[in-house]
Parts: structure tokens; sequence; C-alpha cells
């Protein structure tokens, strides 16, 4: 008689690359409810672990200057939302609430417990409900020019020819169709003036950079993942909305605004939802912070995770 003994499990450590750019930080994917989320991290192993978010239209590619600026310091870890960068791109779930479930199944599978956030432009509308539904292991949260759906971002958007060029592209991006017509063979154009246009000094973006978020943006589902995070604006906002009902986040937060960024001073209107919110203004900044000004947006944050 045989016996059919069960398959021995081989140990292997994940698959991993080494950044090509950034010494000491690799390139992993980790698959969370059948979802496949890219991530970069690195730095010093035995720092507070440090969550990164990026927005619309980039990737973790938009840390890369921060994290050079904070890994003798902390953990850093910089994943690809769902639809970004090297994730994949599912048709469904870019409300952000299911986003930040996402994000957080990653941090549990890397083992993560407590831990700093920071996030900026869709990145930021992840961070609110992924604080407000972990409160127990975010223990710092900074946001970085953006509104957060049902929270602080208006419905009703300027039309002034001074600040309309800063939020066109909402309204825009929830049409239907129209978007994918207008932008499909037009990406890099597309993109050098969404990049360019937004900062302080154009110059902040080299052609090789936006040649990295062009080649993400280019992906397969790459448009259509971008624009569902606006298509799912709405959906976000009445989630927020159910979360503020509960109590204002507690967290410490640190407002991030730019002098020449979308929002003048993000920490005023947060205060209506928030316990403990400081704000600052970067100065010779536009709305993409994290790289127009790394090295004051690094000390800054070393100086509030730090206090």
């Amino acid at each position: 008689m045989t016996h059919s003994l069960p398959s021995v499990p081989v140990t292997t450590a994940p698959f991993s690359t080494p950044d090509a750019t950034l010494a000491g930080f690799h390139h992993h994917y980790a698959t969370v409810d059948g979802v496949r989320m890219h991530y970069v991290c690195g730095g010093n192993q035995d720092g507070e672990a440090l969550l990164l978010l990026a927005g619309f239209p980039q990737s973790w590619f938009a840390w890369r200057h921060v994290m050079q600026e904070l890994k003798e310091h902390f953990w850093l870890v910089a994943p690809d939302l769902p639809g970004q960068g090297d994730s994949d791109r599912p048709e469904t779930g870019y409300d952000t609430q299911s986003l930040a479930q996402k994000t957080h199944g990653l941090m549990q599978t890397l083992g993560h417990t407590s831990y700093f956030l920071v996030a900026h432009d869709v990145g930021a509308w992840v961070a609110y409900p992924y604080a407000a539904l972990y409160r127990t292991e975010v223990k710092r949260l900074a946001l970085l020019d953006a509104g957060i759906p049902g929270i602080t971002l208006p419905d009703a958007l300027p039309v002034t020819p001074d600040k309309s060029w800063k939020t066109w592209h909402f309204a825009f991006h929830t049409l239907p169709d129209l978007p994918e017509a207008l932008i499909s063979g037009n990406e890099r154009i597309y993109l050098d003036w969404f990049l360019r246009s937004k900062t302080a000094a154009p110059d902040a973006f080299t052609d090789e950079d936006i040649s990295e978020y062009l080649r993400v943006f280019l992906k397969s589902g790459g448009l259509r993942a971008g624009l569902a995070y606006y298509r799912s604006v709405m959906v976000s906002a009445e989630q927020n909305r159910e979360l503020n009902s509960q109590g204002k986040l507690q967290v410490p937060l640190l407002a991030v605004s730019a002098d020449q960024g979308s929002i003048p001073d993000m920490a005023v209107p947060l205060r209506a939802f928030a316990e403990n919110v400081t704000g600052i203004i970067i100065a010779n900044s536009g709305h993409f912070i994290p790289e127009e000004q790394p090295q004051a947006l690094a000390r800054e944050l070393h100086n509030f995770f730090t206090m």
C-alpha cells in the first residue's frame, strides 16, 4: 500500500530588483485581494516605517528625491496604488475607501502595524479614509496640496482664469468618453502640460522624468484607471462624509501647502475635520512639492515625525 504524503512548502525570498537610481531601495510585488501591487521599499531597517502615497498622474517615482533624503532615518514604503504605476489596473475599486483597504492589506502583508503616512494629491484622497479606518495604526499623518472629496474639496470649482487652470481637470476627467478621445495618442503632450504647468519651475521635471510617467501611463488600462479615481469621486465623497460623522481625526496632522500650489492654506479647512492640525506653506513650489522642493519637504516631515 502506498501512502501519499503532503507536499513540502519551500521557503523563498520575495522577488526583488534593486532600483537603478536609489541605492538601498528595491522593487517588489505583493498580491492583495487579487490585485498585484508594486512597491519600492528601503532605508533604515531599524527606523520607524513611513508609508508614501502618490497622486495623479504619478507613481511611487514621485517620492524618489524625498526617499533619498529620509533613508537614513526611516524604513520607507512607496507603493503604486491600484491603477497607478506598475500595479494592476482592476476594472473596479477606485473609490478611495477601497484603495485605502487595498493599501492597508499591503502594509499587513509587510508586517507593519504602526507607521507614519504621507500622501499627495489623489494619494491624500486615499490617506483620509485610511487614517479614519485604521486610527490605531497611523501614528502621524501628512497631507500635501489636495482637497479631500466630501471633506475639503468644494462641490463648485473655480471658473475664473487665474484659478481654473489648476482645477479644470476635475470635471473633464469625470466626463464619459471625451477624455479618452482627446488624450489617446497625445499622452506625452497631456502629461507634459499637466506636470510642468503646475510647477513653480517647469524644469523640476526632466524629459527623462516625463518619460517614466509616460511609460506607466501607456501601460494597458493606464488612462482608464487614472480617470477612474475622478469618476469615483462622488462615491468617495459620500464615504468620507460618513467617516467624518463618526468624529474628527485625532491623529496629529501636518497640512503641507505650497505658495504656488492648488490650495492656499490646507490647514484652514482641515481644522474642521481633524483635531490636531499643523500647517506649513513651502515657498517657491507649485503643486508637485515632492519633486520641486524635496529637501525642504523631507526636513519638515522629519521634524514632524520625530517630535
